[in-house]
């Protein structure tokens, strides 16, 4: 196995089990980051050391706390003061709930609430120092925004579409002002080296760019009728309002996916990003707020309730909700899928990936090597279209510490997807075993393949050869491009965003036709005499 540089290791402990919650001191125990002068540049973000999680027009976040903590608080002034005066029993290795079992043990009404979900204090992955709080959506916040942003919907939606995409162009525009510092805050509480989260920044920027041009194409087609003196047209109209809720690994890119496309489709949105990232949720939003008051238009249009499962659930069973936009794991995906069809809801999903890179024979080494190592350890092989298998010709060579060898191909390890730079090396024998090898794991993302050879590429393109929903020839399974559909088959859940034709996700399409002539005649032909 690499020794990998430190840098791309970081946040290794996303995926490690580690000790829980109680484990970690008490962020009133140790001054955080934000406080600190070398990471002054976080308030330039407009964060501070607490920070509301809810925005739907204005800043709130108001989880309920006990009578007693209410009352300590008011009396000794500050959150931190009544933490260290008041304890609770907690069920050890649990936050179950308040307990007074003889094994628990005591730990503070602070850390009572952040495993609670009503206070989070995010962590710096590389160090685990605490680097500020966030108040998280309760579920009165969560009913007060979806009400604001149906509202804001309404606004909205009359806007023309070239002009909400004015408003996307401002957004980008805002980024870019920003995209060192916020780059900067993805690095520090997500944990990807800099220039990724910088990366990360830029691709929302670079969406907002694409929506721009998009708000002045996207529309139906008109279609001939067979019948004389009618039209039939198709007409495309914005869902109403889209949920979104965001994984760690991409806190902002995925956001900036859904956001913006949505946005020009006439859409508004509700973020809900991953708790351990709450931070540069509630710094994106702040962006996006400005840009939003600056134009005398409703906050709510891109609102924020920062939470956790139990606000994923009450966005997955809302009927209000009329688009969800999920991405995380395979296993949750499927309950949420579940959720949103009982109620006959549209979903958006984006989950796992066991993304294969095939070298043949022909192969250019001096592609290949690169190809494998970014994508098998970029973002600590924390992203989706990360290649978990190296499938290579049997005169191939490749170098052996860096890699687990000796499996079977359908081996069951092999057939997980392992959210960690493990990559597995096998050796095929022809072209028609190693393309039925890439498509025998049940996850349908990302695949490449390295060839000269012109109809094995095309074979590879065709019917019979990958059946992931990113297909790629001499490159690597992950850094696709904004303008193409992102999104993968089977177990990756169906779902596209970003550029082509994924819009149409975020609109309903109706079929028109339009008699402009004097008679009424039937479709085939049919009388009624």
């Amino acid at each position: 196995m690499w020794r990998l540089p430190r840098a791309l290791c970081v946040h290794a402990a996303k995926t490690s089990k580690l000790p829980g919650p109680w484990s970690r001191p008490a962020a009133f125990m140790s001054t955080l980051l934000i406080n600190q002068p070398q990471y002054a540049w976080l308030k330039e973000l407009g964060l501070r050391e607490e920070n509301e999680g809810v925005y739907n027009g204005s800043w709130g976040g108001r989880g309920e706390v006990c009578g007693r903590l209410r009352n300590l608080c008011s009396r000794r002034g500050s959150l931190e003061e009544a933490g260290r005066a008041l304890t609770y029993r907690v069920p050890a290795g649990t936050g179950g709930g308040l307990n007074t079992a003889p094994d628990a043990r005591y730990c503070s009404i602070q850390r009572f609430i952040e495993y609670k979900g009503k206070v989070i204090t995010t962590y710096c992955p590389a160090n685990n120092e605490p680097i500020a709080r966030v108040r998280q959506a309760s579920v009165a916040d969560y009913e007060e925004t979806v009400k604001k942003a149906k509202e804001a919907w309404k606004i909205w939606a009359d806007i023309p579409a070239p002009k909400r995409g004015e408003i996307v162009r401002q957004i980008g525009d805002a980024l870019r002002e920003k995209i060192q510092v916020l780059g900067s805050l993805v690095s520090l509480e997500m944990g990807k080296i800099l220039v990724e989260g910088v990366g990360e920044v830029q691709e929302y920027v670079d969406i907002c760019d694409y929506a721009v041009g998009l708000s002045r194409m996207i529309g139906g087609p008109i279609l001939p009728s067979e019948r004389p003196g009618h039209a039939l047209i198709e007409q495309w109209n914005p869902v109403g309002l889209v949920g979104i809720i965001t994984a760690f690994n991409f806190p902002v890119a995925v956001y900036g996916w859904n956001n913006a496309i949505a946005m020009i489709c006439g859409n508004v949105c509700l973020w809900k990003g991953a708790p351990t990232t709450s931070l540069i949720s509630v710094a994106v939003t702040k962006i996006i707020a400005k840009v939003l008051e600056d134009n005398k238009l409703p906050g709510a249009i891109c609102s924020l309730t920062c939470g956790g499962a139990d606000i994923g659930t009450a966005m997955a069973k809302d009927e209000r909700v009329n688009l969800l936009s999920f991405t995380g794991s395979t296993q949750v995906g499927k309950q949420v899928a579940l959720m949103v069809q009982e109620r006959f809801g549209r979903s958006l999903l984006e989950l796992g990936g066991n993304n294969a890179i095939i070298a043949f024979e022909d192969a250019d080494l001096s592609l290949v090597v690169p190809s494998a190592l970014f994508a098998a350890v970029g973002t600590a092989g924390q992203r989706c279209t990360t290649a978990r298998r190296l499938v290579m010709d049997r005169p191939g060579n490749y170098v052996e510490p860096t890699i687990v060898t000796g499996l079977a191909h359908d081996a069951s390890i092999a057939h997980t997807e392992t959210f960690a730079p493990i990559l597995y090396v096998f050796k095929f024998k022809n072209e028609e075993e190693v393309f039925a090898w890439n498509n025998e794991v049940k996850q349908g993302l990302s695949s490449s393949i390295f060839t000269k050879d012109l109809g094995r590429i095309f074979r590879w393109l065709g019917p019979k050869g990958s059946d992931c929903g990113i297909v790629n020839v001499n490159i690597p399974t992950s850094g696709a491009e904004i303008g193409g559909a992102f999104g993968g088959e089977k177990h990756t859940g169906g779902g596209r965003e970003s550029g082509s034709d994924a819009w149409k996700h975020y609109m309903r399409r109706s079929t028109c036709t339009i008699n402009y002539s004097k008679d009424l005649p039937l479709a085939q032909g049919i009388k009624f005499q």
